[in-house]
């Protein structure tokens, strides 16, 4: 058994430790407020109004456990890709995973009110399809880059770019064809939003996200390798081609899934990873449940945030993740530059 200790520093250990309890108080309050406060002491007391309890079992509730769900897929995945493809700049976005998984979405939504391939999904159908466009592009991602020996993590990123490109190509088009009816939701959903939150599409979610992060931890410390170069990890025994399925698979799932629920949230993948870098360290064992527990915290509290600031209205939670990551992101690009 591998103790703690063995995977990280004291100094890991600690911001870990300050992470996990950022995430216990962030989930606190924002369970706890919002259009209509509820007093979680209440709970224990049995003193909870029907109210509270409907708005915590039902509305809250399932909305903050998708916050943190979405917050965790998208810090640990921005980490892994990071790492994969050695560039500060990787996250789920830039490779075309997200914008993938978006035009499977709005594909869903305006051609498919009635069933996919002549099925009938219910409330799956949209997830369905947000899965499934963010694996074409993966697999046009491999497809497109097999035939190349040399720098093929760096070409594999260069072709997410433009696939990316073009698949928010057709989000425009699509957005610009919809209706009346899909056309107010559609710009609403791809500004990012965590209330559709409910049960039924909650669980899966969980479930997929959880395996997915379970399997990233697992190859952690071959992450680690990887950052001293394709032919020198080939050397120690890495198999690269695995690792490369297993992080990109494993984004896809994850992506697919959180896109086809919030829509599209900006910047946490691409930020939350570097600042988990500053605390303490770039190894991958402490990395990635690093930005896992961050992301939650910046996920949980840009969600209410969202709610409170115009309340009885709501801000896209996007907004509020962009309008934190953007000056990040700029603020990255002038200290690359520079060195």
């Amino acid at each position: 058994m591998i103790s703690l200790r063995q995977l990280m520093n004291t100094k890991q250990i600690f911001w870990i430790s300050v992470l996990s309890i950022a995430v216990i108080f962030s989930t606190i309050a924002a369970i706890s407020f919002g259009g209509v406060d509820v007093e979680l002491k209440n709970i224990f007391t049995g003193t909870i109004s029907p109210l509270e309890l409907e708005v915590l079992a039902n509305i809250r509730g399932p909305r903050v456990l998708l916050a943190a769900v979405v917050g965790a897929a998208l810090g640990i995945s921005g980490a892994a890709l990071q790492g994969l493809f050695r560039n500060p700049l990787a996250d789920p976005g830039l490779i075309g995973v997200s914008a993938g998984a978006a035009l499977g979405a709005v594909s869903a939504i305006v051609f498919f009110k009635d069933g996919l391939f002549g099925l009938q999904f219910g409330i799956f159908l949209v997830p369905l399809a947000s899965v499934l466009g963010s694996l074409i592009v993966i697999g046009l991602i491999f497809t497109l880059t097999s035939g190349f020996t040399q720098s093929g993590i760096t070409y594999m990123l260069l072709v997410g770019i433009a696939l990316n490109a073009l698949a928010t190509v057709g989000i425009g088009f699509l957005t610009f064809i919809s209706n009346d009816s899909q056309l107010r939701g559609l710009t609403y959903w791809m500004m990012g939003s965590f209330g559709s939150a409910n049960w039924q599409l909650l669980i899966p979610t969980i479930i997929i996200v959880t395996i997915a992060i379970a399997n990233l931890f697992m190859i952690s410390k071959k992450l680690d390798i990887i950052q001293l170069g394709e032919v020198e990890a080939h050397r120690l025994g890495i198999n690269i081609r695995l690792i490369k399925m297993t992080i990109v698979l494993c984004s896809a799932f994850m992506i697919g899934a959180c896109v086809s629920l919030s829509g599209i949230i900006g910047f946490i993948g691409l930020v939350v990873p570097h600042l988990v870098r500053l605390l303490g360290g770039a190894n991958h064992t402490f990395l990635l449940p690093g930005s896992a527990l961050l992301g939650i915290s910046i996920s949980v509290l840009s969600d209410l945030f969202s709610r409170i600031v115009i309340t009885p209205a709501e801000l896209p939670v996007g907004l509020a993740t962009s309008a934190l990551g953007a000056p990040f992101f700029l603020w990255l690009i002038i200290r690359l530059g520079k060195n």
